[in-house]
């Protein structure tokens, strides 16, 4: 396992699940299910393994030439957000890593409207790779013969890195160093190991009409800033004013590692992003789309000085201070608002031979480790949907409400008048 796949397989036993929802119309059936998901493990082997433990206690992906078929769970869809209740569920329902296989379905079954909720455990899957599975899984769905092609597995860095990045001397010795000056201060910090209580976990999923989304990109595009900065600034002004003191005015967004390291193919399996830190300017009286450009212009810069290669060359001199990094996670005060991640358009189609998809509501995820607060934007069918992850032990359900009407509101904000 790379470092932050060990990182998010932490003891093994704890859950660090992600979960991906779909709604749709049409009728389905158990075997059309279970072909489907077959043919995503004969593509995808990391769909079929489990994680063994060497004889120096490191975690490995394992994949069994006899392995445990992917497991269908089927409820019955007896209100509207029964998938709401069962994604809550699924967060917090460990896998049995030893065994595997890391991934499951559930089925909401109803008589012609039906929710999938493909749920899968973190250190195998990121948002990028979701996206990939559940088209191929509807496109098997409804043509049980289609041609998914075949995955190029990474088994090492230098499947991902170049060989002449990996040889390069100076970033061999830049990479040597932070990852042990990373152990030296991580271990100089005193640490009290009591964890918080993160009490009730709630997610809230709420969408953008198609009118609101196409002007809401229309408006950012006259500002000259991007959709995710316009977003990260109005959760960053809402936590602001509905949490007060107890806000850090610093968001942190995912950003898609495909973009800066090609071998990484879009339908590739693979759970490691580069991070993006904001925070946004509160020098008094500046308006919304004024603090918006700024915190652009601070979004363009520290993206230009992303590296996919040097921090995945860091992190693997690093796995010496994994656990240390994970008490301070686990048992650390919390240093940001919030995590957001805007998967943008998903390439996804709306319309198969034998039946449609009415709606993707935004991915969820939610782990052990710190601040479980999540912000998940995506956008299908010209809707922008968001999916908030928290719990209250972090921030209360009434608080997260007010944000959320808040963070709506300064993006309708952006709308023209009509």
């Amino acid at each position: 396992m790379l470092f932050a796949e060990r990182m998010m397989y932490n003891d093994g036993i704890t859950p660090f699940n992600g979960l991906f929802p779909l709604r749709i119309q049409g009728a389905l059936t158990e075997s059309q299910l279970q072909h489907a998901l077959g043919r995503l493990q004969q593509k995808h082997p990391i769909l079929a393994a489990a994680v063994q433990l060497d004889d120096k206690g490191m975690p490995w992906f394992e994949s069994a030439a006899h392995h445990a078929a992917i497991p269908v769970r089927t409820v019955m869809r007896d209100r509207e957000d029964t998938w709401h209740t069962e994604t809550v569920k699924e967060w917090n329902t460990a896998f049995d890593t030893g065994s595997g296989p890391l991934i499951r379905l559930v089925w909401i079954q109803g008589a012609s409207v039906s929710e999938l909720l493909m749920v899968f455990h973190h250190c195998m899957c990121d948002g990028g790779s979701a996206v990939a599975l559940v088209r191929e899984l509807l496109l098997l769905l409804d043509e049980p013969g289609a041609d998914i092609g075949t995955e190029q597995v990474f088994t090492r860095l230098e499947d991902v890195v170049p060989l002449a990045v990996l040889s390069n001397r100076t970033k061999k010795i830049k990479a040597r160093v932070l990852g042990k000056a990373g152990y030296l201060l991580l271990h100089a910090l005193p640490l009290k190991k009591k964890a918080r209580d993160r009490g009730q976990d709630y997610l809230l999923n709420w969408k953008l009409s198609e009118a609101e989304t196409t002007n809401l990109l229309r408006q950012c595009k006259a500002a000259g800033v991007t959709v995710n900065t316009a977003i990260s600034l109005a959760v960053l002004t809402a936590f602001d004013v509905v949490r007060g003191k107890n806000a850090f005015n610093k968001i942190t967004c995912p950003v898609e590692i495909r973009r800066y390291a090609p071998a990484i193919r879009e339908d590739a399996m693979f759970a490691f992003g580069l991070m993006l830190v904001l925070s946004m300017d509160k020098t008094p009286g500046l308006d919304f789309t004024a603090r918006a450009q700024r915190m652009q212009e601070l979004a363009t810069k520290r993206t230009a000085k992303l590296n996919a290669y040097d921090s995945l060359m860091m992190f693997e001199q690093a796995h010496a201070v994994l656990p240390r990094m994970i008490d301070f996670l686990k048992y650390g005060k919390s240093s940001n608002d919030c995590m957001f991640s805007n998967m943008g358009l998903l390439n996804i189609p709306h319309e198969y031979r034998n039946f449609k998809v009415d709606t993707i509501f935004s991915p969820s995820v939610i782990g052990p480790l710190g601040n479980p607060t999540t912000l998940i934007a995506s956008t299908f069918k010209n809707q922008l949907d968001f999916s908030f992850v928290s719990s209250e032990g972090y921030i209360p359900y009434t608080e997260a409400e007010a944000i959320k009407d808040m963070l709506t509101g300064l993006l309708l904000q952006l709308q023209p008048q009509s």
